[in-house]
């Protein structure tokens, strides 16, 4: 190790121990990821103004400090599935009603879905208005190289059809899916939890006492997962630091000027989407300034980490703790939120690919048919998207075969990518969110009785 790395980490982990201090000063979990957010972002620019001639200097560099920011992360997937399971299981068994669950189900899936065709028509409208064309864009070696690698995985795409995409959602062995083995293991998870939560309730009804020690054994375990949450999330503003600086040491200017029109207007339907996730919870009477303060944290993780599934845990615990949600909400509308409707993968990304490319094949991209059409496809291909996994690539690979455009174009945006998807990350979590906000709101479920399934506030 160099000097020069030796001094670059002596100044990460000094920005670490400033974090701790915070906490021991009493600041909040946003108000501390709020400045571990800037804070990364800074220092990844200093590293790029001072080793920008010398990139294995910031390789080696990301490569200790990462460690803070994968670490964080992996702790996040390690609770994931145990989170699931046991909230589902004690939530179920909590309800007086089985139909209940159908209609939470059902709200959230509706609601997510709504969402994303509303954000498939703000793509279209945001790439029209800003003129964009696939015509304007170069393709080099790793484009090209890329092309390839996309050109195998459409046959992997192509490949699964909606009757089989619906029966990958059941679990098989649940073990294995504990595990995530495979693309669809969060949701097989919690239709396991589900049909278990359902045969406590049987069971409470036909031995009364043996359902009384099932339910207090759940909310045990309940109460366990979930002080193992609060413990790892309140990580969240040291993996911030460390993910954040990555980013912003790790992007390339070049890459980034050479397609800035499409970044800006991404990054426009992205805005206008939050705007209209906010106009829905107005409408529905929530109050939007003081729901995106409690959500900020949440946002802020999913932004750095560019990952819904890793963002669940944090997710579920904000809508049960903050928002007040209730357990079987928030666990819904988390779990699907990351698999189904993704306003930003899978709403905005590929509607915007589609009316880039469409005059390239000679079609009008204000076509009120090709419109109708393309946001149909998405609807349907976000709910698909759950099936195979891959996030906006696999959307892409979805919808641009669907209406007869070129798959190899989506290679033309890789150099670009992971500036995006930070924020269309943000976007699909929040879609998450706002789906459980609402169906909270709707169906109005009792919430005093779950007051296990809340973890303590803790400022450390």
């Amino acid at each position: 190790m160099s000097y020069t790395v030796m001094i670059n980490l002596a100044v990460f982990v000094g920005l670490l121990f400033g974090l701790m201090h915070l906490a021991s000063r009493g600041f909040s979990l946003s108000q501390r990821v709020l400045t571990s957010l800037v804070l990364g972002a800074l220092l990844g620019l200093v590293f790029q103004m001072i080793y920008g001639a010398d990139p294995a200097a910031i390789k080696e560099t990301l490569a200790w400090s990462n460690i803070v920011g994968s670490g964080y992360v992996s702790l996040l997937k390690m609770i994931i599935m145990p989170l699931i399971l046991v909230s589902m299981i004690a939530a179920v068994v909590k309800m007086d009603e089985i139909s209940t669950l159908g209609k939470i189900g059902g709200t959230v899936v509706a609601i997510l879905i709504g969402t994303t065709i509303l954000s498939a028509v703000v793509g279209i409208a945001v790439a029209n208005v800003f003129g964009l064309s696939a015509d304007g864009l170069t393709n080099g070696a790793r484009e090209l190289a890329r092309a390839e690698v996309l050109q195998s995985r459409q046959g992997v795409v192509t490949d699964l059809s909606f009757p089989k995409i619906i029966l990958s959602f059941i679990p098989q062995n649940i073990f294995s899916d504990l595990a995530g083995s495979r693309p669809t293991s969060i949701i097989a998870v919690v239709i396991f939890g589900i049909l278990t939560g359902i045969a406590g309730l049987h069971v409470t009804k036909d031995e009364p006492e043996q359902g009384r020690k099932f339910r207090e054994f759940m909310e045990t375990a309940q109460s366990v997962v979930m002080k193992l949450v609060r413990l790892v999330i309140n990580l969240t503003p040291y993996g911030v630091l460390s993910l954040m600086t990555k980013v912003t040491a790790g992007s390339s200017g070049s890459d980034i000027l050479d397609l800035l029109s499409f970044i800006v207007a991404s990054y426009v339907a992205i805005a206008l989407m939050f705007v209209v996730h906010g106009l829905l919870l107005t409408g529905f009477g929530i109050n939007t300034l003081i729901y995106f303060k409690k959500v900020w944290p949440v946002l802020t993780f999913a932004f750095t980490s560019r990952s819904s599934a890793a963002t669940i845990p944090l997710n579920v615990e904000t809508q049960i703790r903050d928002l007040k949600h209730h357990p079987t909400i928030a666990n819904f509308s988390a779990t699907f939120g990351a698999t189904i409707g993704q306003n930003g993968c899978a709403g905005i990304y590929p509607a915007m690919l589609a009316t880039m490319i469409a005059p390239t094949m000679g079609i009008d991209p204000l076509d009120p048919t090709f419109m109708l059409t393309l946001v149909g496809v998405v609807a349907i291909s976000s709910f698909g998207i759950a099936g195979i996994g891959g996030g906006a690539t696999f959307a892409a690979l979805m919808v641009l075969p669907a209406m007869g455009l070129p798959v190899v174009l989506v290679a033309l945006l890789i150099s670009i990518e992971p500036l995006i998807d930070m924020a269309r990350t943000a976007l699909n979590v929040n879609g998450a969110m706002t789906a459980g906000s609402i169906t909270n709101q709707v169906l109005q479920l009792d919430t005093s009785q779950d007051e296990s399934a809340v973890a303590p506030t803790s400022q450390t």
